[in-house]
């Protein structure tokens, strides 16, 4: 019976951690609460009118290109209502989802969705947003898998030289296909393995680009969730798009100077935020056939590359807003802007980096006359096996312990704690005992000669280092002794924490091979609090 714990997190920025307890210092850069104020967010959307049925029949255009199932059809649908309003979170389109953190997102997106289409008793959908307008490829283009104790890079060696956006990317399906089987072979061969393999395929199969092959995914995960699915940079979006994309070019330089403003309050207060906005930003890219160009205005007012590439007069960019405004698209300050403008939002779920950069965009939103959504941190998990947890008993370490802290410590001391007196103590007290033995020996040669002084020195110098050597091999030995256990606690801190958490190394595939998708839909019907830090899924 799989059994779900929270753990509290002791590492996060003092930027979360005071936005999860409501510090007076980081609320007024939000507009609402993160955990309450849903239904003064309803009133407040009820004041904006949205163009509901374009979007929902792009959106369904859209899903149905991607063998959406029934439930998401329905959703898209129900999202033509007036009272409908939508929960989004959004990621890069990873490789089989990316790192867990994809999967852990969704589940909170569909989890709060259900929730408070409960509490408020009106269509609640959850929207996943895939930012395909992302250009940097190497970000998505592997995953990690564990290889022995250690996590392995296998990455695709397909290259985005023009820097595209991945949405525009064409797959090369003969190399994903060969990676794909080179992976399979990597996992230990189960009960799921054969049909896993066959679904992967099956949607690789059916893909032109990494964002298609991400939704199929996606969808075979989750297909009975009511999940809707949009892609950033499809054309039908950009479409849409098209009257906002206006206004963030008529309030360019208010946008930019009220969030360098808010950033500059937020480092008076020590928040670290991970967002730079120089002076000149035009917070939007231009498309100039694949290449994706950052714009920033120069000293004319005109529109420019950053390094020149193109240049346009104002007029010149509203016209190409107007005509084709799939030739534009946004960056991380215009992105949650945009967001906002197209969909009803009640809530937007983010990772800890979002929620630190949505902190300065409070007065951006208020640029464009509207508020910021509701920001609800992601629930946060990590998934725990029997072997793992049985590790973890037999070495009386804690759950909480391995997931806040790592191993890395408690490994040094217990090794340490194999020879009685530790080796190392034994070590320094025989480099402080030959040091005074040696002394009044230094002292006579510095009085005979300044060459016979340096000697005695070196000769120094190669007693401590003998020691050293024999201390090495002394500890060489007990590791030698204890290498079972040693690997037993490499395995533990390799599941659970192998370069900070878990979600943020992990692929699912893995668990998903050893589980089936049990796992995922056992998760998502074990309704969580997102006040709670981090969760341990015992499975």
């Amino acid at each position: 019976m799989m059994r779900i714990d929270p753990v509290r997190l002791t590492n996060q920025s003092k930027l979360i951690s005071d936005y999860r307890s409501n510090n007076k210092d980081i609320k007024d850069f939000f507009d609402y609460l993160p955990f309450d104020g849903f239904e003064e967010r309803v009133n407040d959307l009820y004041k904006q009118s949205f163009q509901r049925t374009e979007l929902a029949d792009v959106l369904y255009q859209i899903n149905k290109e991607w063998s959406a199932p029934a439930s998401t059809l329905e959703n898209i649908n129900r999202l033509k209502e007036s009272n409908s309003v939508v929960v989004v979170g959004g990621q890069q389109a990873g490789l089989l989802t990316g790192p867990l953190y994809t999967i852990n997102k969704v589940i909170s997106i569909i989890q709060l969705s259900k929730q408070q289409e409960e509490e408020l008793n009106i269509p609640v959908i959850p929207v996943f947003w895939i930012a395909g307008e992302d250009h940097d490829f190497d970000e998505i283009n592997h995953i990690y898998l564990r290889n022995s104790n250690e996590m392995k890079k296998w990455k695709v060696s397909q290259q985005n030289e023009q820097k595209s956006s991945v949405s525009h990317i064409e797959m090369d399906k003969e190399e994903v296909k060969n990676w794909l089987n080179r992976i399979f072979i990597e996992l230990q061969e189960t009960a799921y393995t054969k049909e896993l393999h066959e679904v992967t395929e099956a949607c690789l199969s059916q893909s032109n680009t990494y964002t298609e092959f991400f939704a199929r995914l996606i969808f075979r995960l989750f297909d009975e969730y009511g999940l809707v699915l949009v892609d950033s940079a499809h054309p039908l979006i950009r479409n849409l798009e098209s009257s906002f994309f206006l206004q963030m070019i008529e309030n360019q330089q208010k946008i930019t100077n009220e969030v360098r403003s808010t950033l500059k309050r937020l480092g008076e207060k020590s928040y670290t935020v991970p967002l730079d906005v120089e002076e000149n930003a035009a917070n939007l890219f231009y498309h100039k056939g694949q290449e994706r160009i950052l714009l920033m205005r120069d000293e004319n007012g005109d529109w420019v590359g950053k390094q020149q590439e193109v240049k346009f007069t104002t007029e010149e960019i509203i016209q190409i807003a107007k005509d084709h405004p799939e030739q534009l698209s946004n960056n991380v300050v215009t992105r949650p802007l945009m967001q906002e403008l197209i969909f009803p939002t009640l809530a937007f779920i983010g990772g800890p980096g979002e929620i630190s950069y949505w902190a300065g965009l409070k007065t951006a939103f208020h640029t464009l006359g509207v508020k910021m959504p509701p920001v609800v941190p992601r629930l946060s998990f990590t998934f725990l096996d029997s072997t793992t947890n049985k590790g973890l008993e037999k070495y009386k370490i804690t759950v909480d312990e391995a997931i806040n802290e790592g191993l890395n410590e408690f490994k040094e001391e217990w090794i340490k704690s194999k020879s009685n007196p530790p080796i190392e103590d034994l070590a320094a007290d025989l480099k402080k005992a030959i040091e005074k033995a040696h002394a009044p020996l230094r002292k006579v040669a510095s009085d005979i000669r300044s060459d016979i002084r340096d000697l005695s020195e070196k000769n120094l110098t190669y007693l401590m280092r003998d020691v050293e050597f024999l201390e090495k091999r002394m500890n060489k030995a007990v590791e030698e002794k204890y290498a079972k256990e040693l690997n037993d606690l490499k395995g533990i801190q390799l599941a659970l924490r192998p370069a900070g958490l878990q979600e943020r190394i992990w692929n699912p595939l893995p668990l998903i091979n050893q589980y089936g998708v049990a796992f995922v839909h056992q998760t998502i019907h074990a309704p969580c609090s997102f006040m709670e830090d981090h969760y341990v899924v015992h499975i």
